[in-house]
C-alpha cells in the first residue's frame, strides 16, 4: 500500500467513509462539467485545440488560472509553507514571477506566431520536423508526469469524500476527466475550466475566512490578518520565520529559479495564448489569469499558520512532523481540524477536485495534440483529414489517461514533487529553445536540437537518479536536483544553443522576418498571424 494511503492522526481521509452531503455536491459538480462537455462538444480541429481562437481575455484569464491552480497549489503550496516556512515561499515567488515573464517577453509573441501547440511553434521556428517531434514527445513526457500529481490528489480527496479506496477513486475521476475531454476538446475545456475556477477559488475562500472566524483568527481580510498567529507559528519552530534553517541556499535559490522559467515552458499554458484571437487579449489574458492566481497563492501562506497552530493545540505533536497524507491535504485538514460542519470541509474538497480536473484536463488537451497535430499529421499522414485528427486525438487522450490512472495508483512521489519535476523538464528543454527561438533570429535549427537533447538528458536523467538510480550515493542530486534541475540545466542548454547556432549555417531569411515580426512594434490586425503579415512564406521542413 503507497505511503498516500496511510492514516494521519490528524487528519484520516477514511474516517467517517461515505459523507452524503458532501458526495451530492462533488457528484453535482462533475455532473455539471460533463453537461458542459457535452454542449460544447466539437467536430473540427481548431475547436479541438484552440477552442476556435475564440476566448476572450476574463475568461481565458480565468482558464489560466484554473489551469494553474492544480491540486498541487490548492492542496501542495500551503503544506510546503507550513512544513518548511519560508523556504516554502520558493514556490510561490517561482510560479508567480514565471508569470510576469510570460506577460512581459513571451504572451503576445508566442500569439502573433500564430500556430496551435509548443511542438508546432518549435517544428515552423526551426523548420524541422525532426525538432517537432521530440518537442511532441517532451510534451507528451511532461504532461504525463504532471498529472500523475493530479491523479493523486482526485484519489485522496475521493476516498475522504466517497468513503471508497484510494484506487477507486483515482479510476472515478480519471474516467469523469477523460470523458468530458474527449468529448469536448479545447473549446468545452476552457468553458468548464472558467467554471472551475469559480468553484475552486470559492471554496478556498470560503474555508478561509470560516476558520478565520470561527477560531478568531481573522475577521475581514485574512491575507493581512495572520501575523499573530506567524509568530505564535515561529515560537513553536525556527524554521518558519528562518528562511535556511534546515535547506541551503543554493537549494532555495535553484527551486526558485526551476519554477520561474518551468511556468515560461510549460506547453499547456503556453496553448492558452493560442486560444485567443489577439496578442493583446493574449497580455490581458495574462494580467487576468495573474490575478485570479493571486487570490488563492496568498491565501496559503494563512492557511499555513492556521494549519500549524490548530495541529498543535489538537494534541496530534508538531506540525512539522506530518504525515504525507496530513500534508497533502493541509487545505481540506485546516478546516476539518476548526471543526467546520461536515458539508463544509466536503466544500473544500470538491474544490480541490476541481483544482485537479482543470489541470489534467489541460495537460490531456496538449498531449493529445502533441500526438495527433503534431505526430500523426505532420509527421506521418500529412493529408489526414478533420475526421481522422480528431478520432487520433481522442484516442491519444484515452491512452494518456489510462497511463496517468495506472501511475497514479502508486505514484513514485508526492504531488508536489511531481509537479515540480515536470516543471523541471520543462525548464531546461523547452524555456530555452521558446526564449531564443522568439528573440534571436539566428537560432538555427541545429543549435535547438542539440540544445534539447541536452536539456533532456539533464533533466529526465536527474529524475531517473533520484527516484530510481541514486547514483554516486547523493552526489549527483546536490548539483542537479531532480525538481530542480534548471539552475544548472536551463543556463547550459542556453549557451549549448547559442554555441552550436554559431557554428552553422543561419537560419532561412524567411524565418528570421517571422522572428523579427513577433516583436514588431507596429500592431497586428485581428486574427493575423506573423506568416500573414510577412507574406505568407511558410518555412520548409527537413
Amino acid at each position: 500500500m503507497v505511503e498516500i494511503l496511510l492514516q494521519g492522526e490528524a487528519f484520516d481521509v477514511a474516517e467517517g467513509g461515505f459523507k452524503l452531503l458532501p458526495a451530492l455536491i462533488l457528484v453535482g459538480m462533475l455532473v455539471l462539467f460533463l453537461a458542459v462537455g457535452w454542449f460544447f462538444r466539437v467536430a473540427a480541429v481548431d475547436d479541438l485545440w484552440v477552442a476556435g481562437r475564440s476566448i476572450g481575455p476574463i475568461e481565458n484569464g480565468m482558464a489560466i488560472g484554473a489551469n494553474w491552480m492544480s491540486a498541487a497549489s490548492y492542496l501542495g503550496v500551503a503544506s510546503l509553507i507550513a512544513l518548511a516556512g519560508y523556504f516554502g515561499l520558493a514556490y510561490l515567488v517561482g510560479w508567480t514571477t514565471g508569470y510576469f515573464i510570460l506577460l512581459i517577453f513571451m504572451a503576445a509573441q508566442f500569439r502573433r506566431f500564430g500556430k496551435y501547440t509548443a511542438p508546432d511553434f518549435i517544428g515552423d521556428r526551426f523548420y524541422s520536423d525532426f525538432g517537432r517531434g521530440l518537442a511532441a514527445l517532451t510534451t507528451l513526457l511532461i504532461a504525463y508526469v504532471y498529472a500523475v500529481g493530479q491523479g493523486s490528489g482526485m484519489g485522496l480527496m475521493a476516498q475522504y469524500i466517497f468513503g471508497v479506496p484510494y484506487e477507486v477513486g483515482v479510476v472515478l475521476l480519471m474516467l469523469v476527466t477523460v470523458g468530458y475531454v474527449a468529448l469536448s476538446g479545447m473549446l468545452g475545456a476552457t468553458k468548464n475550466m472558467a467554471l472551475q475556477y469559480v468553484i475552486l477559488i470559492g471554496a478556498f475562500l470560503i474555508g478561509l475566512y470560516a476558520v478565520g472566524w470561527s477560531q478568531g483568527f481573522s475577521s475581514v481580510l485574512p491575507y493581512l490578518q495572520f501575523g499573530d498567529e506567524v509568530a505564535q507559528v515561529a515560537s513553536l519552530d525556527e524554521q518558519f520565520t528562518e528562511p535556511f534553517a534546515n535547506a541551503g541556499y543554493y537549494t532555495w535559490v535553484a527551486t526558485c529559479f526551476t519554477l520561474i522559467v518551468g511556468t515560461c515552458g510549460l506547453p499547456h499554458v503556453l496553448v492558452r495564448f493560442y486560444t485567443v484571437d489577439n496578442e493583446r487579449t493574449a497580455r490581458w489574458s495574462t494580467v487576468w489569469g495573474l490575478f485570479f492566481i493571486c487570490l488563492l497563492y496568498w491565501g496559503t501562506a494563512a492557511y499555513a499558520a492556521f494549519a500549524a497552530i490548530l495541529y498543535e493545540d489538537g494534541g496530534y505533536g508538531s506540525y512539522t512532523g506530518m504525515t504525507g497524507v496530513e500534508a497533502d491535504a493541509t487545505v481540506v485538514m485546516t478546516t476539518a481540524l476548526a471543526d467546520l460542519p461536515q458539508w463544509l470541509v466536503g466544500l473544500v474538497a470538491a474544490g480541490a477536485v476541481a483544482a485537479a480536473l482543470a489541470t489534467v484536463a489541460g495537460l490531456f488537451i496538449t498531449a493529445s495534440s502533441a500526438a495527433a497535430h503534431d505526430i500523426y499529421t505532420n509527421l506521418i499522414k500529412e493529408d489526414a483529414s478533420q475526421r481522422e485528427q480528431l478520432i487520433v486525438g481522442r484516442v491519444a487522450i484515452l491512452v494518456v489517461g489510462l497511463l496517468v490512472t495506472i501511475t497514479a495508483l502508486n505514484p513514485p512521489g508526492l504531488i508536489a514533487e511531481l509537479v515540480a519535476a515536470a516543471f523541471a523538464i520543462a525548464g531546461t528543454v523547452f524555456f530555452p529553445v521558446f526564449f531564443l527561438g522568439l528573440w534571436w533570429e539566428n537560432t538555427t535549427r541545429e543549435g535547438a536540437i542539440a540544445g534539447m537533447l541536452v536539456g533532456l538528458t539533464l533533466s529526465f536523467g536527474s529524475i531517473l537518479d533520484a527516484w530510481f538510480l541514486n547514483l554516486g550515493d547523493g552526489a549527483i542530486q546536490a548539483v542537479l536536483p531532480a525538481t530542480s534541475s534548471a539552475l544548472v540545466g536551463a543556463p547550459l542548454v542556453m549557451g549549448v544553443i547559442v554555441v552550436v547556432s554559431l557554428v552553422t549555417n543561419d537560419p532561412p531569411e524567411d524565418v528570421k522576418r517571422l522572428v523579427r515580426q513577433c516583436h514588431s512594434p507596429k500592431p497586428m490586425q485581428r486574427t493575423d498571424s506573423a506568416e500573414d503579415v510577412v507574406g505568407g512564406n511558410a518555412p520548409s521542413d527537413d
